[in-house]
Formats: structure tokens, sequence, C-alpha cells
């Protein structure tokens, strides 16, 4: 399920991406493609480059946090695997 959202804001910021570039005068294919493998971080470039710059750094600190917790997580898992913390 929750690959499925992932996926579905994934094709939305490259549709978005591949529709608003031409408008700026930016290269739809470029940023269509970073945008389907590099998502929020790519899109808050986008808007920071479009002149929408406040947009463009909330999505970039929520993308970079939300990075960060993520490797906390992984490894956080890594060490209660390898210490045996949770086995008691």
């Amino acid at each position: 399920m929750l690959e499925t959202i992932a996926l579905i804001v994934q094709v939305g910021i490259v549709v978005f991406l591949a529709i608003d570039a031409p408008k700026h005068g930016k290269n739809p294919w470029l940023w269509g493609i970073l945008g389907f493998f590099f998502g929020p971080l790519v899109l808050g470039i986008y808007f920071i480059l479009t002149n929408r710059k406040v947009a463009g750094w909330v999505i970039i600190v929520i993308s970079i946090l939300y990075f960060f917790l993520v490797m906390l997580t992984v490894i956080g898992v890594i060490f209660l695997v390898l210490t045996g913390g949770a086995a008691g």
C-alpha cells in the first residue's frame, strides 16, 4: 500500500515537471527523468530555479529530514540485529 502511494506521488512529480518545465524554458525530458529518480528533492530544486524559492526550500528541507530519519532507522535496525538488542 505504501509503495503504491509513493509511486503515485513520484509519477505526479514527473508529470508536473514535464508539463511545467517548458513554461520556464527548461527541458521537460531532463526534469522528468530527474524527478523520477530523485523525486521531491528535484522538485524543490526546480521550484528554486523557477523563482518559487519558499516552496522549493520547504520541500528540500522536508526531503533531507525524511532522508536522515530513514537512514537513522536503518542504522538502528542494523545495530539491533548485530547486537541482538531486542532478543533480551
